[in-house]
């Protein structure tokens, strides 16, 4: 799978292997049982958009640019919906929620917008 797709990276494999943890991290995290936690109102969206935001800025160091970076955007979005639709009609203790899928999808965007700066070989210049 490093071929193509990933960056030349020193240690190609460690990187996807986790990033593929991060995302079953958040798939997890998001079908799971809310932690008792105060958090502001609308406070949850700022952490659905700095976790994709995350997911997809760490796309942009493993992948390389092209189809394999779209392919990983379109595909963060994707499970970021899916995980709504998922919560809504697995769970009982979530709920289905359009503006945190909003919130999602911004933060890939925020995050994937990172390929458009110096940090997009951040990874690879340190000798990942």
């Amino acid at each position: 799978m490093s071929g193509p797709l990933l960056k030349p990276l020193r240690r190609p494999h460690l990187w996807l292997g986790l990033w593929l943890l991060a995302l079953a991290v958040v798939c997890v995290a998001s079908l799971t049982p809310p932690p008792p936690m105060d958090i502001p109102k609308h406070g949850d969206k700022v952490e659905h958009l700095l976790a994709y935001a995350v997911l997809a800025a760490a796309a942009v160091q493993g992948f390389r640019p092209g189809r394999a970076l779209w392919i990983a955007g379109i595909g963060l979005v994707l499970m970021g919906v899916g995980l709504e639709i998922a919560q809504g009609a697995l769970t009982r203790t979530r709920m289905a929620d359009p503006a945190d899928a909003l919130a999602n999808t911004a933060g890939v965007l925020l995050g994937m917008a990172s390929a458009a700066t110096g940090l997009r070989d951040l990874l690879l210049r340190r000798g990942g």
